[in-house]
Parts: C-alpha cells; sequence; structure tokens
C-alpha cells in the first residue's frame, strides 16, 4: 500500500511540474505547451540537484510502464473515423513505419553514444 501512495505522490508531483509550466507558458505567451516548459524546468531541477531524483523515480516508472495504455483512445478515434484512414491508409502506414524506424534509431544512436561517452571512448 505504502508502495502506490509513494507513485500516486510522485505522479502529483510530475502533475505539478506540468501545471507550472502552463503557468509559465501563458504569463510568458509563449507558442510552447506547458508540458514541454513543466519538463524542462523539471529536467533543470534535477540537474542542478535542486530536487532528488528519488522524488520522481517510482511514479515516472510507472508511467513508462503503463504508457501503452495511453495510446488507446487514440487508436479509437483512428477506428471511428476510418474513412480518413482508407483514403490515405498506405501514405498513413508508411509514415507510420518510417516514423517508428527513424525513432528507433535515433534512440539506439544516442545511448550508444551516451553509453560511449561513460567509458570514455568517444570514437
Amino acid at each position: 500500500m505504502k508502495k502506490w501512495i509513494t507513485i500516486a505522490l510522485q505522479m502529483g508531483l510530475l502533475w505539478l511540474f506540468a501545471v507550472l509550466g502552463g503557468l509559465v507558458s501563458d504569463y510568458l505567451h509563449l507558442p510552447i505547451s506547458g508540458s514541454i516548459i513543466g519538463i524542462f524546468i523539471l529536467f533543470t531541477c534535477l540537474k542542478l540537484r535542486i530536487l532528488p531524483l528519488q522524488w520522481f523515480e517510482q511514479g515516472a516508472d510507472w508511467l513508462l510502464a503503463t504508457l501503452l495504455l495511453f495510446f488507446i483512445p487514440a487508436a479509437v478515434g483512428i477506428i471511428e473515423h476510418s474513412e480518413l484512414v482508407s483514403m490515405a491508409g498506405i501514405g498513413l502506414i508508411g509514415m507510420v513505419i518510417l516514423s517508428t524506424f527513424l525513432v528507433m534509431s535515433s534512440t539506439g544512436l544516442v545511448a550508444e553514444f551516451i553509453s560511449r561517452m561513460r567509458r570514455g571512448n568517444t570514437k
């Protein structure tokens, strides 16, 4: 039970950063989503060691583990508008495959680069 309370509190902290980012975006009239600004503020606080990673770790891990569930509403929306899919189906499928490949490739390259940097081998 304590684990779930910790996860809920940590998710609440993550949500507060999204709200803070939204307030900053609205106040400064920025064309950037508040959640993006909030995640940047959180990253800065973690990097400068203003806030410890332990305050967010379990909540973030749980959100990442359940990330697939957040895409189900998008899939239902696509099914409801099947006429759009039928008109541009092949192109849409091609773009999904291409974007998936690009994301996976770039993630792999960045992870490999970071791994080499940590070992001291930058070749």
